[in-house]
């Protein structure tokens, strides 16, 4: 077990949601912080919130993960923050509500592009140092959605598809260099996430879905996280009866896939 403490951290869409909870719980262990997102306002908000103490350990780096170009400037000015970065968590993502028939490419795009692309760049960009110190891990937010696809969800179950076997494979061909991977699956968790989810037009949904109103904590789901980080987890699954879902697909593939029919928009995450 390796206690997540004295440790520099660059966490990806820090601003909101679960990264924004997993900065106060890593700042409090006295961790030394890298903030990245879009809105580098709201990732103020968040390092103020920090314990006095703490602040001086965090450091705010905006970042859009959309555009693929702009990473490799990100991930050079990271690493020299601190000289080194000895977890990174590609948390940053957006999700999807709408019909295949009815979702531009250009929108398929953009969610392979910040949900997987962007977390292989920065992998790719921080891996070698890593590699060169002999010792590190890589924290990935994917979704239950990872597991078995949902109506409506088609590019961002593609997405977070891709990350499990981007990473698998990754923490196969490291092991021994000990750079570990975990891949945090999260059912319904009360985030923005359904708020910002993309429709067909690329436009957001600009609602928040019945049953993640109703879901875990970020801060809950966020403790989850780090506990599983420290005990070098390959891969965690997080949420209520909707993780049944995973055990469903490995199990009965035709009973969850009768049931996926029937569900509806607001039913899933």
């Amino acid at each position: 077990m390796t206690k997540l403490s004295d440790k520099t951290i660059w966490i990806t869409g820090a601003s909101s949601g679960i990264g924004e909870q997993l900065t106060y719980q890593l700042a409090s262990k006295g961790n030394r912080l890298i903030l990245s997102a879009r809105r580098e306002a709201e990732l103020e908000r968040v390092k103020s919130n920090c314990p006095e103490s703490a602040q001086k350990n965090i450091h705010v780096l905006p970042l859009d993960l959309s555009d693929l170009d702009s990473l490799d400037n990100a991930a050079a000015k990271a690493l020299k923050i601190h000289g080194n970065i000895d977890v990174l968590v590609n948390n940053g993502g957006i999700s999807q509500r709408s019909l295949v028939s009815e979702t531009s490419f250009e929108v398929d795009q953009r969610l392979i592009n910040v949900n997987f692309l962007s977390a292989v760049k920065l992998t790719k960009l921080v891996l070698p140092s890593m590699i060169q110190k002999n010792g590190g891990h890589i924290l990935v937010t994917s979704s239950l959605t990872g597991k078995f696809g949902t109506p409506f969800r088609s590019s961002y179950a593609a997405s977070k598809h891709a990350l499990h076997g981007f990473f698998e494979a990754l923490n196969a061909e490291v092991w021994d260099k000990n750079i570990y991977t975990t891949i945090f699956c999260g059912g319904y968790i009360k985030t923005d996430i359904s708020i910002n989810a993309v429709t067909g037009d690329g436009s957001a949904q600009n609602k928040m879905d019945a049953n993640q109103a109703k879901g875990k904590t970020a801060a809950s789901a966020a403790a989850i996280m780090i506990k599983a980080v420290e005990r070098n987890k390959r891969e965690v699954y997080f949420g209520g009866k909707e993780v049944m879902g995973v055990y469903l697909k490995r199990l009965f593939p035709g009973l969850l896939a009768k049931m996926l029919r029937k569900m509806k928009i607001n039913e899933q995450k």
